[in-house]
């Protein structure tokens, strides 16, 4: 008698990962990047206020926001050598605290020079923050990504509008007060972090160790995409910082001037939520050169002036999703480049710290009517490496 057979129904187990971010964590996320914007735009509208506490020059007052800066990029490659060996809440948990520690340090500090220190030490939480979270963000939200580090990122604008606002409705001598309060909003983020996942996860998409450089060495890509990110933050520093004297010299009452600034940094704020619906159709190819495109033909048409406020305005809105969009592209073409987001965020950082003294020397030698037309160049400078980069990496279908 032949035995008696069943089938055996071998049923595949799935492993489902825990989600990157908490609902509750990705809110407290956005409210950290309100903060590290806010941070970030406090110094400047309280520079009257250092000047006359602790006597001092304009230029020796403007040390504030290079110490924070300086401790920025500093922060973000320190916490780069930390990330993946230690989990991520430790990493954002110490970063929230230095940031904190260090406006309450600014804020009581008895003299300049531990003032300056305090900068540093909360510029070291700044860059933790800004690197801990654009990398989380760029992986952990699969085909959303793009979309979800233009909302984190346009959570930065909107605390780089209020900053200013908060300074000059309190005033700039109460500066102290606003700087405490600043230290102590963040430290209940510190709560939602059990939210945050601990292991970093790969890259969607690809797999550790993949090559995803079509033809070209990873360093040129690499390079490339440092450029990008230098050239284009240099462009975002030396529209807000030189616009209003630009408007002036073109004929501009320095109240219109001041207000086109403004709308310039509200239009890359609401850039940014536009672009994240487009981020779930359009890739982050398509959406990079759009935009390096339309900043181009913007910062051209500034330089009629009675377009400048407009083109400006634009300029706003084309280069708002530049930074956002192409980390996701950068883990995607050089996933095995596992320091690539860290060395792309310093580099937009000395971006902002180098632009505005290179474009003041290269005002001297010019004029400052061309302004917008030596931006324009650089420009399309970012045009012409986003198409190497399109002709050099893989490309991936929404």
């Amino acid at each position: 008698m032949l035995p008696v057979t069943f089938p055996v129904v071998l049923r595949e187990t799935r492993v489902v990962e825990a989600p990157v971010f908490s609902p509750a964590a990705v809110v407290a996320s956005c409210v950290g990047f309100v903060l590290i914007g806010a941070l970030q735009a406090l110094y400047g509208p309280a520079i009257p206020a250092f000047r006359e506490e602790f006597g001092l020059s304009p230029s020796a007052a403007g040390l504030g926001l290079s110490a924070h800066f300086v401790g920025g990029v500093a922060g973000v490659l320190l916490f780069d050598r930390w990330f993946g060996r230690i989990g991520n809440r430790r990493i954002l948990g110490a970063s929230y605290l230095l940031m904190a520690v260090g406006a309450a340090g600014f804020a009581l500090a008895p003299d300049w020079p531990l003032a300056l220190a305090a900068a540093l030490l909360a510029g070291l939480g700044f860059g933790g923050i800004d690197y801990g979270l654009n990398q989380l963000f760029a992986v952990g939200f699969g085909h959303r990504s793009t979309a979800m580090l233009n909302i984190l990122n346009a959570h930065f604008g909107i605390g780089a509008i209020l900053g200013p606002a908060v300074i000059g409705a309190v005033g700039a001598e109460h500066y102290p007060a606003v700087f405490l309060t600043f230290a102590l909003v963040d430290l209940p983020l510190l709560w939602c972090l059990k939210g945050v996942r601990d292991k970093a996860p790969q890259p969607s998409g690809t797999a550790p160790g993949s090559g995803a450089v079509l033809g070209r060495s990873l360093g040129s890509v690499l390079a490339v995409f440092v450029a990008l990110y230098v050239l284009h933050v240099g462009i975002e520093a030396g529209v807000g910082g030189w616009e209003p004297t630009h408007l002036e010299t073109v004929g501009y009452g320095a109240g219109v001037a001041a207000t086109a600034t403004s709308v310039y940094w509200l239009m890359m704020t609401v850039g940014r939520f536009l672009v994240a619906p487009l981020a779930l159709r359009f890739s982050a190819q398509a959406i990079i050169t759009v935009s390096c495109a339309g900043m181009t033909v913007c910062l051209l048409l500034a330089s009629i002036g009675e377009l400048a406020p407009y083109a400006y305005a634009g300029v706003g809105l084309f280069i708002a999703p530049i930074f956002p969009t192409g980390l996701p592209w950068l883990h995607q073409a050089a996933p095995q480049a596992r320091r690539a987001g860290a060395l792309v965020i310093a580099a937009s950082m000395a971006g902002g710290v180098v632009a505005g003294p290179a474009l003041g020397k290269v005002i001297e030698w010019s004029d400052i009517k061309a302004v917008p037309l030596l931006l324009g160049g650089v420009s399309a400078l970012c045009l012409a490496a986003t198409l190497w980069l399109i002709r050099s990496t893989p490309s991936r279908s929404h």
